[in-house]
């Protein structure tokens, strides 16, 4: 291989590398100015794109050890990394895909496991991950709550009864 394109390759591992997850999109008829809106859009939750030839995609994936996408791997191709949420990628390109018709993921990557078109759609419909965050912690807090609320209750149940006798008896009095 030329020193130039094992610099490309080189790069693109560490690219690879650097995100916890890999989109690969068709991108066959978007305009440049189109690209650069798209671009901006990932760049707002932490993502980037960028265009890659897709023999040397199938030679970074393959030395890096990944699961093997050559069946996808064909046509125009970009690659979208990002830092941490591959919910809110996903979610940023279906708007993105739904608004220009132009853009259409065909494979990811996550966790070394491969996704298709359909699940990486699923991940877009998911909420952003502070929420499952939240929801998480209101279930982890749920059974403390229902405890202390049940402990509670006789002590409540006592100072209730002592009011409607102390209303009923100051009432007749």
């Amino acid at each position: 291989m030329r020193p130039e394109k094992a610099n490309i390759v080189k790069d693109l591992k560490d690219q690879l590398n650097a995100s916890p997850f890999l989109l690969v999109a068709d991108y066959t008829g978007l305009k440049v100015d189109q690209f650069a809106v798209l671009r901006t859009r990932l760049h707002a939750v932490g993502a980037e794109c960028h265009v890659v030839k897709n023999t040397m995609l199938r030679i970074a994936a393959t030395e890096l050890g990944l699961p093997d996408m050559s069946d996808s791997l064909a046509g125009q191709t970009a690659i979208v990394t990002g830092e941490q949420d591959i919910c809110a990628t996903a979610k940023v390109i279906k708007v993105f895909a739904t608004e220009f018709k132009k853009l259409s993921v065909k494979v990811g990557i996550l966790d070394n496991a491969l996704l298709t078109a359909e699940q990486v759609q699923v991940m877009a419909d998911l909420p952003p991950l502070a929420v499952l965050q939240s929801q998480l912690l209101g279930l982890l807090n749920m059974p403390a709550s229902q405890l202390v609320r049940t402990l509670n209750e006789p002590g409540a149940s006592l100072a209730r009864v002592l009011k409607a006798k102390v209303d009923a008896g100051g009432g007749a009095a």
